[in-house]
């Protein structure tokens, strides 16, 4: 479980975790936070949450297939209401296009 520590002013900080990781690992979550300009510590920080996001989309997406089939349909039906309107001009484009012919 992750300890909670209280600063000097009373507030508490934020949790924290300790983790023993092989050596190769080290190196390359080392080398990671180099490239970023990061910190070991906060590389890591980066790396779980993504991490954490990943696996909590991909629960997403397997727990559910009716409501993920109802968002894609949401979706096509967006997309061929956004076909069935009529093409807009851009601000500022030329009304006529002139070609260029070589002499």
């Amino acid at each position: 479980m992750a300890t909670r520590q209280t600063s000097s002013s009373g507030k508490s900080k934020s949790p924290r975790i300790q983790v023993v990781l092989p050596e190769e690992l080290c190196q390359k979550l080392a080398e990671f936070a180099d490239a970023e300009s990061r910190t070991v510590s906060n590389m890591a920080k980066v790396l779980i949450q993504q991490g954490v996001e990943r696996l909590q989309q991909a629960q997403a997406s397997q727990a559910s297939p009716v409501q993920a089939g109802f968002q894609a349909e949401l979706f096509r039906q967006g997309l061929e209401a956004s076909q069935a309107q009529k093409p807009q001009r851009l601000r500022g484009a030329p009304r006529r296009v002139r070609l260029h012919r070589p002499d």
